[in-house]
């Protein structure tokens, strides 16, 4: 069982310090395990990825709090790893965020994103977002503040003004929600990395960038954005646009050739993939309770 306090506070102090913290995106338990045992400081559950692969249906509003926190909850126990979770809007007013917020945390999050659109919202790289009064959001972060447990749970405040509104809107609400009492700044989607300088110029508190590919924002490299002063990047689509291009070839192969024999599509190692979904406790199990066949390699 993951130590949630502890991993939090691993969370927070990684932030809070100098560097960049890259995280990856995932969006299922295979993307999950992958990302949790390749030594990244946290993993983010993206909301696009988690709606596409678990429903099938564009991150639109359209997935329900319950069916976002059960993923929550599945991702956050199977993984050591801190799990910083999308959680759109709160899901609806302020008494929805005070339930969002208990259920995320409960789940093992150690942080949580929440955002400023009106509902339904929409993904932060489309066009269409409408957002709420920054006064509203403003008393959302300060519900989120109150209704927390652990202190070290962390309350990401995300604007999506900055298309709409303008980058002046955009930082002006983020003075407000830093004054509210957000832990770290998310100013979504900036079009240049002089937005980008300008944003990390005016905030002390810790920013988080989002690199999403051939989305509106430029995707820097690591030195790039550590030297214009985020904290954090997360990189929610990277993980699935791969997938999605590996599934594509090796789908077309096996409808061109009728089998996989001949395939470029590298693989990965079916008794390490064995491995990363837990078979060996399966088998440690059924010998301690002599149950079961014996292990393959034993056969």
């Amino acid at each position: 069982m993951k130590d949630c306090t502890s991993s939090r506070q691993d969370l927070k102090g990684r932030l809070q310090a100098p560097g960049l913290t890259t995280i990856p995106g995932v969006y299922d338990m295979i993307s999950a395990r992958i990302a949790d045992r390749m030594g990244f400081a946290a993993i983010y559950m993206t909301g696009y990825g988690t709606v596409a692969s678990s429903l099938g249906i564009p991150d639109a509003g359209l997935a329900s709090y319950r069916e976002m926190l059960d993923r929550v909850e599945t991702i956050a126990q199977g993984t050591a790893t801190p799990l910083v979770a999308d959680a759109d809007t709160g899901f609806g007013g302020l008494l929805n965020l005070e339930r969002t917020v208990r259920g995320y945390e409960r789940a093992g999050a150690a942080a949580m994103q929440i955002e400023d659109q009106e509902f339904p919202k929409k993904c932060g790289h489309m066009l269409g977002r409408r957002v709420i009064p920054a006064e509203d959001m403003v008393a959302k972060i300060r519900v989120a503040r109150d209704t927390r447990d652990d202190p070290n749970f962390l309350i990401i405040a995300r604007t999506d003004a900055r298309t709409s509104l303008g980058l002046d809107e955009a930082m002006r609400r983020g003075d407000l929600y830093a004054e509210a009492g957000a832990d770290v700044l998310f100013i979504e989607s900036p079009e240049s990395a002089d937005e980008m300088q300008r944003i990390c110029a005016a905030y002390d508190l810790p920013l988080l960038a989002n690199m999403v590919e051939g989305g509106r924002t430029p995707v820097l490299s690591r030195d790039d954005l550590e030297r214009l002063g985020y904290s954090a990047a997360i990189f929610p689509s990277f993980g699935f646009l791969s997938a999605g291009h590996a599934l594509r070839a090796a789908y077309g192969h096996l409808r061109d050739t009728g089998s996989s024999a001949g395939s470029a599509v590298p693989l990965h190692d079916f008794g390490e993939f064995n491995t990363l979904m837990g078979f060996p406790k399966v088998y440690e199990f059924e010998q301690r309770w002599g149950v079961g066949d014996p292990r393959p390699e034993e056969e």
